[in-house]
């Protein structure tokens, strides 16, 4: 494997990735690794702990956030959404948004800035 081929922190073009496995679970974290980063956007993995939160925040980009395994509860300006294995939920830009780990959960957020 040739290292500046890569994507990011563990991406590879033209080869099969098993994004879910690329974070672990950490007791009482919240753990991320930015697998892409370029000036149009980035791709970041998280694995949540049961229990642990991102306070509410706002970005200037829009966000999807794609739920890899658990169970993730999302608010955006207010409202909750219940986010599972397999369901993907929209993060408008410059909205209050905050993340919250109904059971331990891993999600890929994909950063969209162009």
């Amino acid at each position: 494997m040739n290292d500046n081929k890569k994507a990011g922190n563990g991406i590879t073009p033209a080869e099969v990735a098993t994004v879910e496995n690329m974070v672990e679970y950490q007791d009482s974290a919240v753990v991320s690794r930015t697998i892409v980063s370029k000036s149009a956007g980035t791709i970041t993995l998280f694995a949540f702990d049961q229990g642990q939160a991102l306070s509410e925040h706002s970005a200037p980009f829009d966000a999807l956030v794609l739920v890899l395994d658990g169970l993730a509860e999302i608010t955006i300006s207010g409202k909750p959404f219940r986010v599972g294995q397999g369901q993907a939920l929209l993060m408008p830009a410059d909205e209050p948004h905050a993340v919250h780990a109904r059971e331990r959960f891993k999600m890929m957020l994909v950063m969209i800035k162009a």
